[in-house]
């Protein structure tokens, strides 16, 4: 049975962070506590939320790791507690957004117990336990990748190491305000690497076999606008329409991967768990070469022509679905991203960790073929 659901309310523009203060009147936010990191604050972002919220009671939780913490989790849910807050605001990229979440969570269904976040986890039973006590929250991204901000999941490293997501419908935010002038100063390193993010996204939930035809259409043409801008937006960081088109892909990206994902991110949440200081965009990317060319096997590629459709969407041309893997490889080229996991500091002695990992990760059964250890072997030599 597919289940299809689209999604929340989306404040769309330059400028629309302005809407702000009147979001949190309509979702009933009276004293929130911001969830955002040291970057953001640093980058002058954070006081741009700060000025629209003139009058009201304002907590702020700033210490938000790269990729986020039970522990910053835990310790935002303690202050949201402590202040009496009523709701969040997340400013930052998918790490900001996904911590928020998680002290969604944490400060209204746990004592804020240091791993105790891990029963509310997708792969441990957990998604049934999170209900409406769920804090609301507003989303304001600061990058174009993650697509948080309009998704219904969060990916957390738990106490006990692990990578994990935590899935429901109730951690969905009330409002997303995406803003592309809040990602006018992103350097173009972030710039390509969560733009790859996002093509990432649009790529795995088109490959996914899951029907969901709405989603397919929003990914596709979420790809064609990431393809067509990334490297724009990379190279001149003011270009406001490649800004634009690239957020546009990221919220896309994310509308549409409710589908599901797949070995790419099955891969890089669990490498991400094993070294926490590797970004999960630019592993995306790595991934993606090996990935695509393993899944243009399954059956539903073929009938389907998705490799093919994807070329098209990407400006390859009709019936050059082959050629997606080198041209991949070629942008994180033109872009200045690694040449592989090897020149990121990985390691073949780390693979066994890595593909435990994957295989138990909630988006590797959403591959169009399963993964077996063996090709996740094949899949990581590829990618080094």
């Amino acid at each position: 049975m597919a289940f299809i659901n689209y999604v929340t309310q989306i404040q769309f523009d330059f400028g629309a962070i302005s809407l702000l203060k009147s979001e949190c009147q309509r979702v009933g936010i009276t004293k929130p506590l911001i969830v955002t990191d040291a970057g953001v604050k640093a980058a002058g972002i954070l006081q741009k939320a700060l000025d629209q919220l003139g009058g009201m009671a304002i907590e702020v939780f700033d210490q938000t790791p790269s990729n986020p913490t039970e522990a910053a989790v835990m310790a935002a849910a303690q202050q949201y507690q402590k202040s009496g807050c009523d709701g969040l605001i997340a400013v930052g990229g998918g790490s900001a957004i996904d911590c928020a979440k998680g002290v969604a969570i944490a400060a209204t269904h746990t004592k804020c117990e240091l791993g105790s976040l891990k029963t509310f986890a997708t792969i441990e039973g957990g998604s049934g336990l999170i209900t409406d006590r769920v804090a609301p929250l507003i989303a304001i991204p600061t990058t174009s990748g993650t697509g948080s901000e309009v998704a219904r999941g969060a990916i957390i490293i738990v106490a006990d190491g692990r990578k994990l997501g935590f899935h429901s419908w109730f951690l969905v935010p009330k409002t997303a305000i995406c803003d592309p002038d809040l990602t006018l100063g992103l350097p173009p390193k972030l710039t390509a690497a969560t733009g790859m993010d996002a093509v990432a996204h649009c790529m795995e939930t088109f490959m996914a076999p899951l029907f969901n035809p709405p989603a397919d259409g929003i990914a596709l043409d979420g790809l064609a606008r990431a393809w067509a801008h990334i490297e724009r937006a990379t190279q001149n960081g003011s270009d406001r329409e490649a800004r634009r088109q690239l957020m546009s892909a990221s919220m896309q990206g994310a509308m549409a991967f409710q589908k599901g994902l797949g070995c790419v991110h099955s891969l890089s949440h669990s490498l991400g768990g094993v070294n926490p200081m590797l970004h999960h965009g630019t592993l995306n990317a790595m991934f993606l070469p090996a990935v695509v060319a393993f899944n243009a096997q399954a059956e539903s590629i073929q009938t389907e022509h998705r490799l093919d459709r994807m070329a098209y969407a990407m400006g390859l041309g009709e019936g050059r679905g082959d050629d997606i893997p080198i041209a991949i490889k070629d942008m994180n080229m033109r872009l200045g991203l690694p040449s592989g996991l090897a020149a990121m500091g990985v390691t073949s002695q780390q693979f066994g960790n890595i593909i435990n990992g994957a295989l138990a990760d909630h988006c590797h059964k959403t591959n169009p073929v399963i993964a077996s250890a063996s090709q996740y072997i094949e899949m990581l030599t590829l990618s080094m």
